[in-house]
């Protein structure tokens, strides 16, 4: 017979520790699927804040076949849908990349200008408040801003 060298286990002990080490497994895994999306809010202040928390209240709350998630931290001038394909951000500074002479596209009564840096960036112009879209490339831009437009003209003022 051998003789077991150093400290003895029984079987159970190391079945434990597996399904421990399982269960803390899928918990990341779980944790890692979270419906709560990462998206850092604007500070707007004064008219443009008003504004931003009353279009947070006229906001879809399906877009392009996308749910409304929660984003993290919370805020009322951050939207998101899906797993942050479509995030919405209301009062943020103009686009530095937005010169006097960009072409902004008129869709349904709202000018958006497309960053040419980020093609997947719209930004809302001629408003007291901006507001960024940015729409992942799975999605039609044009059919995203389009169901946009209404919420954004009756919220924000010209």
């Amino acid at each position: 017979m051998r003789e077991a060298k150093g400290p003895v286990r029984a079987p159970l002990a190391g079945t434990r520790a597996a399904l421990a080490g399982t269960a803390l497994a899928a918990l990341a895994l779980l944790a890692g699927c979270s419906s709560t999306v990462h998206v850092e809010p604007p500070t707007p202040t004064g008219e443009a804040a008003a504004a931003c928390r009353k279009l947070d209240a006229a906001l879809p709350k399906t877009l392009d076949g996308l749910g409304r998630a929660a984003s993290e931290p919370p805020s009322p001038y951050v939207a998101v849908w899906g797993d942050g394909q479509i995030a919405l951000r209301c009062g943020v500074p103009r686009p530095a990349a937005m010169e006097p002479t960009a072409e902004v596209a008129d869709i349904n009564g709202v000018g958006w200008f497309q960053d040419p840096r980020r093609p997947t960036l719209f930004t809302s112009t001629n408003r007291v408040a901006y507001v960024e879209v940015t729409i992942g490339q799975e999605h039609q831009a044009g059919a995203v801003l389009v169901d946009l437009a209404e919420p954004i003209k009756s919220s924000i003022p010209e």
